[in-house]
């Protein structure tokens, strides 16, 4: 029974979450050949201040960019 744990930035639709968990089940199943009622997808969502690219926080580095997000 695999089980993944995906990270993203706190934010996103739940149409896109679905999308996501669609496609990394369909992943699964394609590459270790189980069946889609045996993976368990997890999505961690985290808050841009507490994530840091080169040293910079992502919420300083694109301060106002995601305040209103991009729909998808």
């Amino acid at each position: 029974m695999p089980c993944v744990t995906v990270q993203i930035a706190k934010g996103d639709s739940i149409k896109l979450k679905r999308r996501l968990a669609q496609a990394v089940t369909n992943a699964l199943v394609s590459t270790l050949e189980t069946k889609p009622e045996w993976v368990t997808v997890h999505i961690d969502e985290f808050e841009r201040e507490n994530w840091a690219v080169k040293r910079v926080l992502h919420s300083d580095k694109h301060s106002g960019k995601h305040d209103e997000k991009i729909p998808r």
